[in-house]
């Protein structure tokens, strides 16, 4: 049977290519300030453009307010879909719940019931309508590419996923704390998420099991409801 772990495609266009470098060489900084995580979405202007973004207006918010880091949540919150159904995200304004749903969908899929382009056409409404913010390409690398699809698709392969534990990394909230006020431009969040992977096939229902983790930028403004930045290349302790 072909390997289980989505597959990144190579297709990606010389700007993503960029995107994804200074994502990797900007997550040192995001560990050591909040103006870190900012940075390395804070990239110009996109040529990608994600679909929430069609007809939206750019984002002119500024207010000082915002959700205050807390005590780890732990305890699956992911909100349960029917089996088959595409991922749809919450409505909510706490980083952490938003970060557990979203971890959820990016760990399960179903190719006996959606198209790989299906599923990236959900994910990407997961995206801040934010061009600068969005990073696309980060949460495109975790879907199987076509190919890798349909080989699952003929043993009829499908995962589900449950979330264990969510929390601002150590260093975020020591960040947060030292200077409260470097997320009340862009209202950036990072977000480690750990839980399990279950995979199951034809002739093997039972499947088997991974432990997940990840850490991700969630933007949550005052003004409208929790929506995905990225998906960052390390897991920020």
């Amino acid at each position: 049977m072909e390997s289980s772990e989505p597959a990144k495609s190579g297709a990606f266009t010389s700007s993503a290519v960029r995107r994804r470098a200074l994502l990797g060489t900007a997550v040192l900084a995001i560990l050591v300030t909040v103006a870190g995580l900012a940075a390395y979405l804070t990239r110009g202007d996109r040529t990608d453009r994600t679909p929430r973004e069609a007809g939206a207006s750019k984002s002119t918010t500024t207010s000082s307010s915002s959700p205050a880091p807390t005590a780890s949540a732990s305890g699956p919150s992911a909100p349960t879909r029917r089996a088959g159904a595409l991922p749809t995200p919450p409505t909510t304004h706490d980083p952490i719940t938003f970060a557990k749903a979203a971890a959820a969908a990016l760990w399960s899929y179903d190719t006996r019931t959606s198209s790989q382009p299906e599923l990236l056409r959900a994910l990407r409404v997961w995206l801040t309508s934010e061009s600068k913010y969005a990073d696309a390409a980060s949460v495109e690398a975790l879907v199987p590419t076509p190919a890798l699809w349909r080989q699952m698709g003929a043993n009829g392969q499908f995962a589900t996923a449950t979330v264990h534990e969510g929390h601002f990394p150590a260093s975020f909230t020591r960040a947060l704390q030292t200077d409260p006020g470097a997320i009340t431009d862009a209202h950036l969040y990072a977000v480690t998420v750990s839980g399990k992977q279950s995979i199951a096939w034809k002739g093997s229902p039972a499947g088997g099991a991974e432990s997940r983790a990840t850490t991700l930028a969630v933007q949550c403004r005052p003004s409208r409801p929790c929506a995905l930045a990225g998906v960052l290349p390390a897991v920020a302790p």
